[in-house]
């Protein structure tokens, strides 16, 4: 049986996730993204049919986002994966709603970009699939940055892939887009599901996505700003943190664990101060420091948090000091454990950094003194 065209990255043994492409790219759309999911999962990244390497005639006139899951069971069976999580752009978002309504006992989680449960009805695409059996792609391909990006931004990798695609390719995925609507099943998908939206997107304008976390239980929607249609390849960062957040168990588990120890109050400061340039820092915070090593049940977080006083004592960050004092009485630690380990700081780190690390802890612990007293 002829296969969709994909690489995989990442573990064999990892837990598997398939990445789904839009219309008119090919895999290239999740460069900037699937290396670094591939730290933890087994990222398999495939292309629709007549795109990037897949064989046109995989698809004919008048398929379906139906026709299009199918290949991508076929896929998934043909590496021997039973169950996946699964993300996709636009097209391969479809394609992760429909598999989510008719075949949930494949998917693990969904993560759906960009997309929408239907494309503004079968018109525009019913013209569109005229237009290029009639005239190509170059037409579209020339508009491809106005549809896909932000004004002033480009991938010309994808604006390439999308003037070699397959023109009765092409046309067959209007024809599927045509098709498509989903509304009136959404409330059947049971698995966990996440909606992210451009903010700047013409094409499904985050009311689409808003749409179907209204009428998914229990889903979630990020709205990214600066984002087009392409946001994974516009807003990488923002896009990896999301998923991450959502298919990773530790970032999850370590942003809770996080939550409890450092308090909410600080974690909410730490959240809305988040860039996309210390975005992945952020994540790697929730998901290795909080979501492996204080998860480790090795050591009480009462030990860690001891550890942790010691090892800031002797490299002078005090800042940070103070909000694991905080901490420490959060994990169970008495002012007089807290004064007994900054003591022995005295003799292993020295005297001028136990004095600054007291002084630091006495004016923590009487700000809490003062909290406490009605």
């Amino acid at each position: 049986m002829t296969l969709l065209h994909h690489g995989a990255e990442g573990s064999a043994s990892a837990p598997a996730l398939l990445l789904g492409p839009s219309l008119g790219t090919s895999y290239a759309l999740w460069d900037r993204v699937a290396p670094e999911l591939s730290v933890a999962h087994r990222v398999i990244r495939w292309d629709l049919p007549g795109h990037g390497g897949s064989p046109a005639d995989l698809i004919e006139a008048g398929a379906t986002v139906g026709d299009l899951a199918a290949l991508v069971l076929a896929l998934a069976d043909s590496l021997g994966v039973e169950r996946f999580a699964y993300a996709g752009v636009s097209l391969g978002g479809a394609v992760g709603l429909h598999l989510a309504v008719h075949h949930p006992e494949r998917l693990s989680s969904l993560a759906v970009i960009c997309s929408s449960a239907h494309f503004n009805g079968s018109t525009p695409w019913e013209e569109r699939a005229a237009l290029v059996r009639r005239e190509g792609l170059a037409g579209l391909a020339g508009s491809a940055d106005a549809r896909w990006f932000t004004p002033g931004f480009t991938v010309e990798r994808l604006v390439r892939d999308h003037r070699a695609a397959d023109p009765e390719a092409y046309a067959a995925c209007c024809d599927a887009l045509a098709a498509f609507d989903l509304r009136a099943k959404l409330a059947d998908i049971s698995v966990p599901t996440l909606l992210i939206a451009g903010r700047e997107d013409p094409a499904t304008p985050p009311a689409h996505l808003r749409e179907i976390a209204d009428a998914v239980p229990g889903a979630s929607l990020v709205e990214i700003p600066g984002a087009s249609h392409l946001a994974p390849a516009e807003r990488p960062e923002a896009v990896l943190t999301a998923l991450r957040a959502h298919f990773d168990g530790g970032a999850r588990r370590g942003m809770e664990v996080r939550r409890q120890v450092l308090g909410d109050a600080h974690v909410d400061r730490a959240q809305s101060r988040q860039t996309p340039f210390t975005a992945r820092f952020q994540d790697f915070i929730s998901r290795y420091a909080w979501g492996e090593i204080w998860t480790d049940p090795t050591l009480s977080r009462r030990e860690r948090s001891m550890i942790t006083l010691t090892a800031l004592v002797a490299h002078g960050h005090y800042e940070e000091l103070a909000m694991h004092v905080r901490a420490a009485r959060r994990n169970g630690l008495t002012p007089e454990e807290i004064g007994a380990v900054l003591l022995q700081t005295a003799v292993y780190c020295g005297v001028p950094a136990a004095n600054s690390a007291f002084a630091t802890a006495q004016r923590v612990l009487a700000e809490e003194d003062d909290t406490a007293t009605p």
